[in-house]
């Protein structure tokens, strides 16, 4: 099972989220950005290297807001999820085709990865 952290990044009350490109797995799904938990590291310091690494951006780990196993079928994850202040910087994609900043009402209207939906029902009931 695959470590995987993910950002749910607030900005002017909208959250940040990315469109995986075709080279990817799960080519041209959105969602809230992140990446594998590496060894040694905590989850919130593998959350701030990989929006650095991912959106050259500098974010702030406020919560954690759920962790849950979901099976695509040929590999799993455990999918963590940190709310995150945007800190600084200026996006630049650096693996994603894609991003935006969404109102959380608007979240469903985008084919989001399916390991990213339960997220959404956990932020309902924190925002």
């Amino acid at each position: 099972m695959i470590q995987v952290v993910c950002a749910v990044i607030l900005r002017d009350k909208k959250m940040l989220i990315a469109q995986r490109s075709e080279k990817m797995k799960l080519p041209l799904k959105w969602e809230f950005p992140g990446g594998k938990l590496e060894e040694g590291e905590s989850e919130e310091q593998a959350i701030v290297r990989e929006i650095k690494e991912e959106l050259n951006i500098e974010i702030l780990p406020v919560k954690k807001i759920s962790s849950h196993v979901h099976d695509y079928g040929d590999f799993k994850i455990n999918l963590i999820a940190y709310l995150c202040d945007y800190v600084a910087g200026e996006i630049k994609l650096l693996e994603h085709q894609d991003y935006k900043f969404v109102e959380f009402d608007k979240l469903l209207d985008f084919d989001l990865a399916d390991a990213d939906i339960p997220i959404i029902e956990k932020l309902k009931i924190l925002l």
